[in-house]
């Protein structure tokens, strides 16, 4: 039986966190792809930049959470309009959080999203 030594040093990336979070925007653009970009990077960067397990599970979780919450919130629609206004501060609480948190990462602090359901942990 071979034991490999898996001692690797993580490089500290302060931009990729960035572009972490501001991948998430894309869901203004595309549709979807404010989930599946910072996914994607996430699980291909984990183990080799320091601090991406960290934020990206907080990203993941924050757009499943949106997601949710966005579906939750069609139905409510019927009732005296209350589903337009929660996904009107849904919409802007998606834009803001990602910027703020992207903030965050370049001055290397955690991320930190409010109202957020811990999927993964």
């Amino acid at each position: 039986m071979e034991i490999i030594n898996q001692n690797r040093t993580l490089e500290s990336n302060n931009s990729l966190l960035v572009l972490t979070h501001l991948s998430q925007l894309l869901t203004y653009v595309t549709g979807v792809g404010g989930l599946i970009v910072p996914l994607v990077i996430w699980l291909t960067t984990k183990d080799r930049i320091e601090g991406m397990d960290e934020h990206g599970k907080s990203i993941v979780n924050f757009q499943l959470s949106v997601l949710l919450l966005a579906v939750l919130s069609i139905p409510a629609i019927l009732l005296f309009g209350l589903g337009i206004l929660s996904l009107i501060f849904i919409g802007i609480i998606a834009f803001v959080l990602p910027v703020i948190n992207a903030v965050r990462a370049s001055n290397g602090e955690a991320p930190s999203y409010f109202m957020t359901i811990r999927f993964i942990s």
